[in-house]
């Protein structure tokens, strides 16, 4: 009995595991004689830069021309610390109640933002009755004059 389980185990693992039957095709091997069909030369031609081990030319070689990664102006320049943040309309925070608090949890179970990037901006698109709590890392003027008007309160955090 005690054999038994110690065998079954053994086949179980990540040691064991293999392709399904059929596929898996072995490489066709060239260069193994004339009878294979790709003997001799090993289907490499005579004589040039392709035909020798290591032969060939590096990756993005356009045989002497211009290459296009040259050719091709530089544009712009991507800051290493940009923040990029996740943008929030007066117009989207409807479906709160009011006096509630909004900040980026309650935004993602709502799911007004699907993703919270570096931080969290509010804008003043839109309008809104209702006086809410609300914490972003960042506010536009207009928003933060109609969620005051509104009896609301903004804190940046």
């Amino acid at each position: 009995m005690e054999k038994e389980k110690h065998e079954k185990t053994e086949l179980l693992g990540l040691g064991n595991l293999s392709p399904a039957p059929g596929s898996r095709k072995k490489p066709k091997r060239v260069g193994r004689g004339p009878g294979s069909g790709h003997g001799k030369t090993a289907t490499r031609g005579s004589k040039g830069q392709n035909s020798r081990s290591g032969g060939g030319v590096r990756p993005g070689f356009e045989g002497g021309q211009m290459p296009i990664q040259r050719r091709l102006p530089k544009r712009g320049f991507t800051p290493l610390r940009k923040v990029e943040y996740s943008l929030l309309n007066i117009r989207d925070l409807k479906v709160f109640e009011s006096g509630a608090t909004v900040d980026a949890p309650a935004l993602i179970k709502t799911g007004i933002i699907r993703h919270f990037k570096d931080g969290l901006k509010l804008l003043g698109q839109g309008e809104i009755q209702n006086p809410l709590f609300i914490k972003v890392n960042k506010c536009s003027q207009g928003a933060r004059q109609k969620i005051e008007a509104a009896g609301g309160t903004v804190e940046v955090i």
